[in-house]
């Protein structure tokens, strides 16, 4: 796909601030939450991810659970 010229990318602006999409959040399906992360952590992730086939999200809900679980008692 050919790269958008400047001229097409400001048209495209133009465009879009007149006619903003309408979106309804009521149906969302999910809310995304923006999280940074050192290359450390990354690296780990990414590393458990593939040996255990898992996305980085299941890998953090599970270890969160873990340390809520060991607290608690």
């Amino acid at each position: 796909m050919p790269r958008m010229t400047e001229e097409e990318a400001w048209a495209l602006d133009e465009e879009v601030t007149r006619n903003p999409p309408r979106v309804d959040p009521s149906k969302a399906r999910h809310i995304s939450r923006m999280v940074v992360i050192d290359d450390f952590t990354a690296n780990y992730l990414a590393s458990v991810s593939i040996g255990s086939h898992k996305t980085p999200t299941e890998i953090i809900s599970e270890m969160v659970r873990e340390k809520v679980t060991v607290s608690a008692m």
